[in-house]
C-alpha cells in the first residue's frame, strides 16, 4: 500500500508544501535517479500521476533526513461497495473454474 502526499504530511507534521519540496521529482524526467537526501516517490507512469510513496521510504527519510521517528500504520482501506462485489466476482469464478476442471 501506497501513502499520498496527504498522508507523508500527517505522519511527517509538515505542510503540503515541505513534503513537496522534500520529494525527488524533476518536471523532465518521470523517474529520477535515487537520491538519499529526498523522499523518493514510487514510479510514475505520467507527470501528471499523483505522488505516491512507499512507507518504508518515508520512515527512512524522516529518521535520515529529518531526524524524526514517526509511527507510520498503513491502515486497510474502508471496504466499499466495489470491494464487496469484486469479492463476489472472484467466488463466481472460482466456482467456475472448479465446475470446468471438474468436466476434464
Amino acid at each position: 500500500m501506497l501513502l499520498s502526499v496527504e498522508a507523508v504530511q500527517k505522519y511527517l507534521n509538515r505542510s503540503r508544501a515541505s513534503v513537496y519540496r522534500y520529494a525527488n521529482t524533476d518536471p523532465d524526467l518521470l523517474t529520477p535517479p535515487y537520491n538519499q537526501t529526498k523522499l523518493n516517490p514510487e514510479l510514475r507512469r505520467d507527470k501528471d500521476d499523483a505522488l505516491e510513496f512507499r512507507p518504508q521510504e518515508v520512515r527512512r527519510f524522516a529518521e535520515e533526513v529529518l531526524g524524526l521517528h514517526p509511527t507510520i500504520q498503513v491502515q486497510p482501506p474502508e471496504e466499499t461497495l466495489t470491494h464487496d462485489l469484486m469479492r463476489q466476482m472472484l467466488q463466481e469464478l472460482r466456482a467456475i473454474r472448479q465446475l470446468l476442471e471438474g468436466r476434464e
